[in-house]
């Protein structure tokens, strides 16, 4: 497995401190909030650029990619029934595409809740053309800087459209790029009636990153779900991608979370073999 871990995790921490850490804890990978960047992400220079992309492999990281790409955001959204909300957000998500090839990553990981929910006298029906037409015109972005959109099914608590990772993988089938893949996260896969470990083996075509935490919001090992059938799983479908660290309940502190969820994933690693 390579582990990896969410930079917002260690909240106003410098992101050399924060990278500096999660090596010496046995992390490899870091994954990037873009609102941790700056009010503006498209803004930073390309000398900006540079340093932060020296700053992560200074520490001995590689940098996976950016995720919670609308987070802190206004004015875009995937299924706005307004052509200009949506071309806004295309041309948003493509200079994201490019930071993230200027950091030296790869994934964009596309959850963002907030910004594809159904809006008031849009159907899933249009709502689903919406989200062809927006990801599909990005595809050229993608091509350009080498990254790939990893399309992240959420729990019909946090929103309405692509609640199952079946759902999810029908549209990234029918936008029919490679550049559009499939992104797992534990605590939405156990909003399914599916066991986690069937959507990974029926998600393995698709799948490009995974997210490890927990339902209750906090780290691997920190709660009730045990990752050894995930793990498993994983191991299964030979997945050769990240695990990444993606807490939303920060009460541990940021150093115990990133210690002791790799640590428990690296020991479960172990027992399965």
């Amino acid at each position: 497995m390579r582990y990896g871990i969410c930079n917002e995790t260690f909240g106003d921490w410098p992101l050399k401190r924060a990278c500096e850490f999660a090596a010496e804890c046995g992390y490899t990978g870091i994954e990037i909030a873009p609102f941790t960047l700056g009010s503006d992400p498209r803004e930073l220079s390309a000398a900006q650029r540079a340093d932060l992309r020296r700053t992560i492999a200074q520490a001995g990281l590689d940098c996976i990619g950016l995720h919670w790409l609308l987070a802190k955001t206004a004015g875009f959204h995937v299924t706005d029934p307004d052509p200009a909300v949506r071309d806004r957000t295309v041309a948003y998500l493509g200079e994201l595409a490019r930071l993230c090839h200027d950091l030296g990553g790869r994934i964009l990981v596309f959850g963002s809740p907030q910004q594809r929910s159904l809006l008031p006298g849009v159907s899933p029906e249009q709502a689903e053309e919406y989200l062809r037409e927006v990801f599909g015109r990005l595809v050229p972005a993608l091509e350009a800087t080498d990254t790939v959109l990893a399309l992240e099914p959420l729990s019909p608590i946090e929103t309405d459209v692509l609640t199952t990772a079946a759902e999810t993988c029908h549209l990234i089938e029918a936008i029919g790029s490679p550049h559009v893949r499939l992104h797992l996260d534990v605590k939405a896969m156990a909003s399914e009636d599916l066991p986690i470990p069937e959507i990974i083996h029926a998600s393995a075509a698709q799948l490009e990153h995974f997210h490890a935490n927990d339902v209750n919001l906090q780290g691997p090992g920190f709660g009730a779900i045990e990752f050894a059938p995930i793990f498993h799983a994983l191991q299964e479908i030979a997945y050769s991608g990240w695990v990444s660290v993606e807490v939303f309940d920060y009460t541990p502190g940021a150093e115990r979370l990133a210690r002791e969820s790799i640590a428990y994933m690296q020991r479960v690693e172990e027992e399965v073999g």
